[in-house]
């Protein structure tokens, strides 16, 4: 069952109605992808078919949106954090989109969020050492235009977790 539940400028947003067995899958799911499907229709309490046909319909729904594998990236050369907080002049699509393409051709931009507050955007990048992240911070102040930049940078990771809550689904 879906619940259409507002209408904003441009986007419609749409609730599915997922129900306990859809829950207990997502919960498993989140923590290990690999299961095999016996397994888990097993700990969800119904047959593969059914369990399988649940998967392949959250997948059409954009509810599981991707199967991957989540790399360290210490153990890749990218121990820097870095979190940086860009504000913008103008507003218009047209930078948007510009900007939007810059961001994307950049494996080291792992997450992009505009933001409400002293900055419109924040990226999170990562970068073998600070003196590669000041050479690409560089790329992106010619690249996009932006001048007005504020980099923190992470000292420890104390909590990083893939797994979405559920408790506020029905």
């Amino acid at each position: 069952m879906v619940i259409k539940i507002g209408k904003f400028p441009k986007m419609t947003y749409i609730i599915k109605m997922i129900d306990s067995i859809d829950k207990k899958i997502l919960k498993i799911l989140q923590r290990d992808i690999t299961i095999p499907l016996t397994e888990l229709s097993k700990r969800v309490g119904i047959s593969k078919t059914p369990c399988w046909n649940r998967i392949k319909k959250m997948e059409e729904e954009k509810i599981i949106l991707s199967k991957i594998a989540i790399v360290n990236n210490k153990k890749v050369n990218l121990p820097l954090i870095a979190f940086l907080s860009i504000s913008i002049p103008n507003h218009t699509e047209e930078w948007l989109s510009n900007f939007t393409k810059i961001i994307n051709k950049y494996d080291q931009i792992i997450e992009t969020h505009r933001v409400a507050g002293s900055s419109d955007y924040i990226l999170k990048i990562l970068s073998p050492s600070m003196e590669e992240y000041d050479k690409f911070q560089q790329i992106l102040i010619t690249e996009s235009g932006c001048i007005n930049m504020q980099t923190s940078f992470s000292q420890k990771e104390i909590k990083k977790s893939y797994n979405i809550s559920l408790d506020y689904v029905n």
